[in-house]
């Protein structure tokens, strides 16, 4: 070995051991005649001196940093006054006797401290060096107790360990497949799985009852901070199961979870109807850490004379309002106008609350008994501002909804560090596509529908939920799950009435189908993203701030350069002919 200790564990207890170290030159500092390095390896920082006297010194001399090093020496007490308090091993120092060096490095590009972080393409470009940083190392080593953690758990409660396919056929599940060209079956095509979903359910046909894989999910689809083209999680599924058993499960998960790495224990994980959290929050991802709900007021507005209001009622559209309890200038209130117009919004109407009523440029169109019942609604108060958005039923919900976010973050109501999950379960099973006039699948085809609804939900789409649900992080989805379909009369259902005709639903899915014949258990389970969840842990909502290798923006790597093209003989191969179209 070439290291008796690592660079962060020295401490007083091993003064006037010798010892060899190992890392990289952090900061070399001359300090009349004697030479100081900092010393790093992803343990920490232990300081090495170099006196004049030792064969090495002139070496020292030409140290810089990132150069890779080992020394030899023996550890000293620093004197007092000169410990470092911000390091573990800053009351000690290794005085050398002797320096080897592993190899000499150029001037990095980019920092390998926390002083300056540089753009991100040129972090992604150099992940290496990115990846030396204190707090990337951090982040690696902290994903890394998450996800022992959840082993330990689900190894705890029986499940089994199982790898899936990473070569499967390719099924519509909802985002665009990628797919790899087959060299031996000429003109076919593997797809990399979006999810494991046909084989876990397959795993339960086949009688292995409790399954979790750290599963790799590839899907080709736009990126943003949350997204990445291939995201890790935890997936798993249980036989013989109702929804409120997998709630359970998953909640004791992530308690473990907490408390093994955050030493933090959670509050039990309340359950919304999607009704009531599209009600109360306006989002079927709420945030729950503060009290701040929006307010259906359609049916009081379309009493007024405002016309805005009563013909966005009349048309089927929503009508909400904000209550934050607090007063705005003219100026915060035009910040916010202009906030909710970048989502989309037409305007944000709004009027303070005072002792004789309501008054705005818009409250001389409602009356005083209108007025009278929007206070009351709203439970507003005397020096509170009401906040309106008018719009169709999505758009109003999608923008109410951010802008409760937001003054919920500028008003300071929720402490950033506290951890708040909820469920939301009873989602609709389908949505409508209004682009393609047809119905499609709220979250997969997989997905039972509720009892009452089994029986004709082809007649009743519009109002048929599902026994599925999400899993909610201070406002961000964690996590997909439901009971899935385990009879097959139902399934080919519920693929005819998306579009997929019996012969194409055999075509695309028959090998589940077909299994299905043979005996199936009641079964469901969930996919939980690994990287949102150790990124909302970290407090950031960035997943590339926890994936060792991410994507840019374009879905590219600038490190290695991929994707790339590949040479004609490889095409050849491949039985491929490439013919690159251009972009608009």
């Amino acid at each position: 070995m070439h290291r008796t200790h690592t660079c962060g564990e020295l401490q007083e207890a091993n003064v006037e051991e010798a010892v060899t170290l190992s890392g990289w030159v952090s900061k070399p500092r001359d300090h009349g005649g004697v030479i100081f390095v900092d010393l790093r390896d992803r343990h920490g920082i232990t300081q090495a001196v170099f006196n004049p006297e030792i064969k090495d010194f002139k070496e020292a001399e030409k140290l810089r940093r990132e150069d890779v090093i080992k020394i030899e020496g023996v550890v000293k007490k620093r004197k007092e006054g000169m410990e470092n308090q911000k390091v573990k091993t800053g009351k000690i120092e290794v005085v050398v006797n002797k320096l080897s060096v592993f190899s000499k490095a150029d001037t990095p590009p980019i920092e390998t401290d926390e002083r300056v972080e540089a753009n991100e393409d040129m972090r992604l470009k150099y992940r290496y060096l990115d990846l030396r940083r204190p707090n990337m190392q951090k982040h690696l080593a902290f994903r890394h107790q998450v996800i022992t953690a959840a082993r330990e758990h689900f190894n705890k409660e029986g499940f089994l360990e199982i790898e899936t396919p990473l070569f499967v056929k390719s099924t519509p599940e909802g985002a665009r497949d990628y797919v790899v060209p087959s060299r031996v079956n000429p003109g076919e095509f593997y797809a990399l799985p979006q999810s494991p979903q046909l084989y876990k359910q397959i795993l339960m046909i086949a009688g292995m009852d409790r399954y979790y894989q750290v599963a790799r999910c590839l899907r080709d689809e736009d990126l943003r901070a949350d997204r990445q083209p291939e995201h890790t999680q935890f997936d798993f599924e249980m036989s013989f199961v109702e929804q409120k058993d997998i709630l359970e499960f998953t909640e004791g998960l992530y308690k473990y979870i907490f408390k093994k790495t955050l030493n933090i224990t959670l509050p039990k994980f309340p359950i919304f109807t999607y009704d009531e959290a599209m009600n109360k929050y306006s989002t079927d991802k709420p945030d729950i850490r503060f009290d701040l709900f929006t307010t259906d007021v359609s049916k009081i507005v379309k009493k007024s004379d405002f016309g805005v209001f009563k013909s966005v009622v009349e048309s089927g559209g929503l009508v909400k309002v904000l209550n934050p309890n607090k007063d705005f200038s003219r100026t915060e209130l035009d910040k916010y106008i202009n906030y909710a117009q970048t989502f989309g919004a037409k305007g944000m109407a709004w009027m303070r609350v005072t002792k004789d009523g309501l008054e705005s440029n818009i409250a001389k169109y409602f009356s005083k008994a209108v007025q009278e019942e929007l206070i009351k609604q709203t439970n507003a108060k005397p020096g509170s501002t009401l906040m309106f958005i008018a719009d169709k039923k999505s758009v109003c919900n999608d923008i109410i909804g951010r802008l409760r976010i937001k003054l919920g973050e500028d008003l300071e109501l929720y402490d950033k560090k506290e951890f708040r999950f909820c469920w939301v379960n009873d989602f609709p099973l389908f949505s409508y596509n209004e682009d393609d006039e047809r119905w499609e699948p709220e979250h997969h085809m997989f997905s039972m529908p509720n009892p009452e609804y089994v029986k004709d939900f082809e007649k009743r789409p519009e109002v048929v939920t599902g026994d599925l649900w999400d899993l909610v992080l201070n406002g961000i989805e964690v996590g997909s799950g439901s009971i899935r379909v385990s009879n097959p009369k139902v399934q080919e259902r519920i693929m005819n009435f998306i579009g997929l005709d019996k012969k194409e639903a055999h075509e695309k899915f028959g090998f589940l189908l077909e299994a299905y014949k043979y005996g199936g258990p009641p079964h469901g389970g969930m996919g939980l993203g690994v990287d949102r969840s150790v990124a909302l842990m970290l407090g950031t909502n960035d997943i590339r701030e926890v994936i060792a290798f991410p994507k840019n923006k374009a879905a590219q790597c600038p490190m290695d350069g991929s994707p790339s093209k590949i040479d004609e003989a490889q095409l050849k191969e491949l039985h491929l002919k490439l013919e690159a179209v251009k972009k608009k």
